[in-house]
């Protein structure tokens, strides 16, 4: 197939880069989830990172750019099940005013559920 047209994915060797990305974001996060759990408190890098890797996956498949490379909705929502029990549990020990708390927490659930609702989408357009 080689090049089909001048955009910047319009190429194999653009799609295979991109998917390399994606399946980059994707092992991270799904490698930070299996770890241990004290390294998603939110002071911790992935604590910081895996909502941050998740955010730049909805972004790639909202653009149509990461469909095929995301993971099943039913393992993003137990990444956020993971995730957030972590969040609640150790959020309290870091002494957040209670509005940034509350705010922060609608960010992370917002930032799981467009995953797992991109997730979905990307399942029934392969289905189709």
């Amino acid at each position: 197939m080689g090049t089909w047209g001048s955009g910047n994915f319009e190429s194999d060797t653009a799609l295979d880069h991109l998917s390399a990305v994606v399946g980059r974001l994707v092992d991270e996060v799904a490698e930070a989830m299996a770890g241990d759990p004290v390294g998603i408190e939110p002071d911790e890098y992935w604590g910081e990172a895996v909502p941050c890797q998740l955010e730049l996956l909805h972004i790639l498949a909202q653009a149509g750019r990461a469909t095929e490379g995301l993971p099943k909705a039913a393992v993003v929502e137990g990444w956020k099940e993971t995730y957030m029990a972590v969040w609640e549990r150790s959020i309290d020990g870091l002494e957040p005013k209670p509005e940034y708390k509350e705010k922060r927490r609608e960010v992370l659930i917002r930032t799981f559920d467009q995953l797992a609702a991109d997730a979905r989408e990307a399942d029934i357009d392969e289905n189709n």
